[in-house]
């Protein structure tokens, strides 16, 4: 019996070593603009951080189409791409009412199309490099590898919070 618990221990011990660590669980995204970082939570625990890249005009929360900035507030991942332009794209449920009320208000379109993603596809090599300067319309960018990840670790749904 003994023999037989520690082959079962061994065998655990190289299946988990040939696949890596365990995978990323999170049930909650938070951004912090200013540190440029991403943060995975499970419960109140942070899980995992990642450096990013942000909006060209990183300063301040989105307030029209076409600003370059990120925005800022409460949404979800309402929905993914696998085919994107950048390596996988989680799309951010952007604008919420407020949102939409603030660009009213100044008279313009809120846009859209706020995503977490990886680089540009063909650029991949770039790797942890992009991150020297924001370059995004308003996005929040990771590595490939990062996005791989971040995309196996959150199910569509899941709470995104864009603090400044």
């Amino acid at each position: 019996m003994r023999r037989t618990l520690t082959i079962a221990a061994v065998l655990v011990a190289s299946l988990v070593s040939a696949a890596g660590k365990a995978p990323v669980r999170a049930d909650r995204i938070v951004i912090l603009k200013a540190k440029r970082e991403l943060t995975l939570y499970l419960g109140n625990a942070p899980v995992k951080t990642y450096k990013i890249a942000l909006g060209r005009s990183p300063v301040g929360a989105k307030q029209c189409a076409g600003d370059s900035r990120t925005p800022e507030g409460t949404y979800r991942i309402d929905s993914r791409n696998p085919n994107s332009h950048y390596h996988r794209a989680l799309h951010v449920s952007y604008p919420n009412a407020a949102d939409i009320a603030r660009a009213e208000k100044i008279g313009c379109k809120p846009g859209g199309d706020i995503m977490i993603h990886g680089i540009t596809n063909g650029f991949g090599w770039l790797g942890a490099a992009h991150r020297k300067v924001d370059w995004t319309i308003g996005c929040i960018a990771v590595t490939d590898e990062e996005i791989e990840e971040i995309w196996a670790a959150i199910p569509n749904g899941t709470a995104v919070e864009i603090r400044p």
